[in-house]
């Protein structure tokens, strides 16, 4: 038998995501992006490795994009709830 006292928790009460391992447990993708991209930025701001700069600053590009991408298809989606398929070739 179900439990009265739980519900579904609105948008507006979702626990704020603070870390990578947040995101992984309490988050969306999005937010999983997010906390990583902010790790990366933070690993390129102190970073003294040409080398680790590229492969950091290459990283950091990929996951800006993916971020893109998801926000794209969200707002996409129209207020019925139908998923547009128009093609865009800029996201590519």
């Amino acid at each position: 038998m179900p439990n009265p006292k739980l519900r579904a928790v609105g948008p507006d009460e979702r626990r704020a995501v603070e870390s990578v391992s947040d995101a992984v447990d309490y988050g969306s993708r999005l937010d999983e992006l997010v906390q990583m991209r902010r790790v990366v930025a933070r690993a390129i701001d102190t970073t003294a490795s040409a080398r680790d700069l590229a492969a950091l600053t290459k990283r950091l590009t990929e996951i800006s994009k993916e971020i893109d991408v998801l926000r794209r298809e969200d707002e996409e989606v129209s207020s019925d709830g139908e998923v547009s398929t128009s093609f865009d070739a800029k996201v590519i």
